[in-house]
Parts: C-alpha cells; structure tokens; sequence
C-alpha cells in the first residue's frame, strides 16, 4: 500500500555505527549493542554520575528551533531527558493500538506478535531508533523507514489507523512524561516532537497528518472513543506483549502476576474494557503512582545525563546479541501466502 521512499540507499547497505563505547568503530557491517540494566539514576554508560547541570538540555533545547531542529530536540528529549520514560511511553503507545481491532485482529493474524513476539518487538524498537538516531536522510534512517514501508506494504492497512499509529507516538509520551517524568515537556518540546512525527508520517506516506498537537490529541481521543472493542484476537496479542514485558528488568525480579497488575495500574479504563482486563484496585493504582512519583523526584535531583542511552543499551532487545544490518529487520511474507487480506 505504501511504496517505500526513493533513495539510493539499499536497505541492506552497511550502516555507519557511531563513535561510543557501545559501538567499536571496527564493527563497520553491524550496528551491535551491549544490553544494561534501564538506569533509574541518570548517569553515562559506565555508571559514572555526570555533573551537568539538570535543566542543561531543557536550556539546549530551548535554544533550538521546533520548526527546523525537531529531529535533534527530539533525540535530547529521548536519549538524554527522558530515555526510560520514552521507552515505557512509547511501548503503552504500541499497546494501545491493539485495543482497535483492525490493528489487534491484523497483528494476530500475521502471528508475529504471538509466535514471535520478542523479534518483533525488538525489530519495531530498532527501526524507530534508527531514525531517531541517525535522522533522515542518513543511510540507517533511510534504510529504516524504507523497511518500514515494505512491510507495511504487504497488508492492507487503512490510512485513518496509520493516522492513529501516528498520533499514538506524539500523545501518548507527551502524556505519560506529565504524569510520570521528572517535569512535564514544555510547549516548545511539544511542538518539535509533533513536527518530528509528522516529518516520520511524511515519509511513510500517511495522508492528512494533523499540524500541531492538540489536533493529533483531539484525533487521539475521537478514534478511541469510536473504535475501542473487545476482540479475542486484539486480547491475545495484548497478552503475549505483556508476557514479554515480565521477562524484562526489572519486572523479572517480581513474579509475573506482580509485574502485571503493576502495568495495569497504569493504564486508563478505556483500555483495560477493551481488553476486557479487570480494573486495578484504588490502593494498586496508588502503589503504582506513588512508585514512579517517588523515581521522579529522584531524577529531579539528579544531574542531566552526559551520555546518550538508547533502548539497545537497556537489555530489552535480545533477538540480536551480534548485531544486525537494518535492512534484515521486520518481517519477510511469503508472496501470495502470508498477505492479509
């Protein structure tokens, strides 16, 4: 449905692997990673704490431009302000979207989020930060989203849930980074994150992509209200997910249902109806608030982080522990065998 944008970059070309203690210069094929524990503290790879002041990159960022400089106040904002909160916002993002049973009934039938829910889910994480990371049109981020478009291509997706996809990736960390980060994003961040989708959304050729973000909000909250409804697939792929998201750390070290109740104490009623998940207790919401309230104000007198850190360096992604070339991500179907149709 989407033809990928026209470069001259091959999704298999080689990928330039910055300078880091994550990626050796010599590793010129592979974009490797080394997995670490998701830092609740701010602090650089190694543990070391920084002593950058903590409003230096909210100061960077407002020297920035959003209309022009959204890609990089957005790899800030990512990888420096709030990596941890953009990981679990994001991830709530993608499971969100499930309760819409075009998409949770589409992803069931592909068997991807079932059968192989761990590749997948390190695939769309990877591809996502490629071009958070390198930016377009670099040859990772080309290479990413042109992945991106071919596998989107072989199923027959609308473009209003391409759209709420879309809008998912603005609100929803907008959202959470109010309720659960160390300050609230600022109308400047809001803007250059809209602008950043918005420039994604472009290149994915999605049509009609709303301007600023009350309207990707407003788009947000109308289509939930319109299309969340139980399906018994939608709740299958919602329930391999979060049996994924138990085996990370640190919800391995708590038992499964512990883990579970926990995430369910963050989401909203809307979502756990369409699941059909039964509502957390007031005191399990409170636990779960208190807890992340209490990180907060941890972070909060914490210094800025001196050093990126991406959701590679976390030990969530574990399909790849040598390494992978972009354009072998995602999914491959049979032609004439695997299309949904």
């Amino acid at each position: 449905m989407f033809p990928p944008i026209t470069t001259n970059v091959s999704t298999h070309a080689s990928t330039t692997p910055p300078t880091s203690p994550s990626f050796p210069t010599t590793a010129s094929r592979y974009l490797t990673y080394r997995p670490r524990w998701p830092e609740f503290a701010q602090g650089d790879h190694n543990g070391r704490v920084t002593r950058l002041a903590r409003d230096h990159w909210q100061r960077r960022i407002a020297a920035l431009d959003p209309e022009t400089e959204y890609a990089e106040i957005a790899r800030m904002l990512s990888a420096h302000e709030f990596p941890w909160d953009t990981l679990q916002a994001l991830s709530f993002a993608l499971f969100r979207t499930y309760a819409v049973p075009s998409i949770g009934d589409l992803l069931h039938d592909t068997g991807e989020f079932t059968k192989r829910v761990q590749k997948r889910y390190d695939d769309t994480g990877l591809l996502l930060e490629q071009i958070l990371e390198h930016g377009l049109p670099s040859a990772p981020g080309t290479a990413a989203v042109r992945r991106i478009n071919q596998m989107h291509g072989h199923y027959p997706i609308s473009n209003d849930d391409f759209r709420y996809v879309l809008s998912t990736f603005v609100v929803v960390p907008v959202r959470w980074i109010a309720e659960h980060g160390y300050r609230p994003l600022t109308d400047h961040e809001q803007r250059a994150l809209t602008n950043y989708y918005r420039h994604l959304g472009r290149h994915m050729a999605i049509k009609d992509i709303p301007e600023t973000y009350r309207e990707f909000e407003r788009l947000l909250d109308d289509y939930e209200a319109a299309h969340f409804s139980y399906s018994a697939k939608a709740r299958r792929v919602a329930d391999a997910t979060l049996d994924l998201m138990t085996t990370f750390p640190p919800n391995r070290y708590a038992p499964a249902a512990v883990a579970k109740r926990f995430a369910y104490a963050l989401m909203d009623d809307a979502l756990l109806d369409a699941f059909d998940y039964r509502r957390p207790r007031r005191w399990e919401r409170r636990v779960a608030r208190t807890a992340l309230r209490a990180r907060a104000r941890f972070l909060a007198r914490r210094p800025a982080r001196e050093q990126p850190l991406y959701v590679r360096d976390m030990g969530y992604y574990r399909t790849y522990p040598q390494g992978f070339e972009v354009g072998d991500l995602g999914t491959f179907p049979a032609e004439g065998s695997a299309q949904i149709r």
